[in-house]
């Protein structure tokens, strides 16, 4: 899903050219191929002898496999979320990409969406005084829709996908909140497939313990039919919701999508932005690829997911799913980057 709005970025970016694809199922290789004008190679070396960056799309179990490829041969890696599917298969990616020193650059898009950037400000520049409780609620009804069919995909077998809702839609949510308040302390989370009945979680509700006090939760599903606002900040001198920037709720949310309340001499009213999420707007998932070029055409300035933000979103997953198999709290373990 994801590489057909990376090859449209690349092919339209005057910085890049797009050299090719290559995918181990050739039947689905060949129709991107065909699909972007572009050569399909039956060798995955072929391909990274003629190329200086790679955007891996893979199914998540083998994003490990194709980044030691592409370290070792010296390319610069743009990688789909989720980092992986186990903290071992991380910490794998973290060595391969240190030990060659190539640029690494996880996609979380929702880091590069200018309405973001605007709650992110409310943050911390403390228009909503000291941060208390956050909410976010984030998925879609892409499972639901599919039926009988999300049998046959590759993200509803764990082997596969690491996870369910979880690892999936769970985890733009979660990089979120690591952006916006850093690593939580403790995670506790608890889980269900009975909905859809599939191998894998379809709804999760997460909550977050911070040592400053701050509590997060997340909801996210793979079931929901509609939804309204996705983001909520709650602190001591104001308020932020954002609306329109998951599946569930873009088709149903209208402006004003970023709303705040802030603390006046004690009267209270709403204040609203003007700014459409790009979500909403369109371009969203192309802002990966575009910052990937531009990151490796020297611009250091270009705020990107690095190594130490993946490591640190799969650390909070890793105690996610620690905590839903064990029904406890979870110590959420930071693996620090050298």
């Amino acid at each position: 899903y994801h590489a057909n709005f990376w090859a449209d970025a690349l092919l339209r970016n005057p910085m890049a050219s797009l050299v090719g694809v290559w995918d181990d199922d050739e039947i689905r290789g060949r129709e991107a191929s065909d699909k972007y004008g572009v050569r399909f190679f039956h060798q995955m070396g072929a391909l990274l002898a003629e190329c200086d960056g790679v955007g891996i799309t893979s199914e998540t179990a083998k994003h490990a496999d194709l980044v030691e490829h592409a370290s070792a041969a010296g390319k610069h890696v743009l990688l789909e979320k989720p980092m992986a599917v186990s903290m071992p298969d991380a910490e794998r990616i973290s060595k391969a990409v240190q030990e060659h020193d190539v640029t690494f650059m996880q996609n979380f898009p929702k880091r590069y969406d200018p309405v973001n950037h605007e709650l992110l400000r409310l943050v911390s520049d403390g228009f909503l005084g000291r941060v208390f409780m956050a909410r976010v609620r984030h998925g879609n009804a892409h499972l639901l829709e599919l039926g009988e069919q999300a049998n046959q995909e590759w993200y509803a077998d764990s082997t596969l996908s690491g996870g369910g809702a979880i690892i999936d839609e769970g985890s733009h949510a979660i990089d979120l909140l690591v952006w916006f308040f850093g690593l939580p302390d403790h995670v506790q989370a608890t889980a269900s497939n009975s909905t859809l009945r599939l191998g894998v979680e379809d709804t999760a509700a997460i909550h977050l313990c911070y040592d400053g006090g701050l509590i997060a939760d997340i909801t996210t599903s793979n079931a929901f039919t509609a939804a309204m606002d996705s983001v909520e900040i709650y602190g001591t001198e104001g308020t932020a919701l954002l609306r329109g920037v998951d599946m569930a709720s873009r088709e149903l949310s209208d402006a004003p999508y970023l709303r705040y309340c802030i603390r006046k001499s004690d009267k209270r009213r709403w204040e609203e932005s003007p700014s459409i999420p790009q979500f909403v707007k369109g371009g969203f998932h192309q802002n990966g690829p575009d910052m990937f070029v531009s990151v490796l055409c020297g611009d250091r300035n270009i705020p990107a997911v690095d190594l130490q933000g993946s490591m640190d979103t799969m650390a909070v997953l890793d105690a996610c799913y620690r905590s839903v198999a064990s029904g406890r709290l979870e110590k959420v373990i930071r693996h620090a980057i050298s």
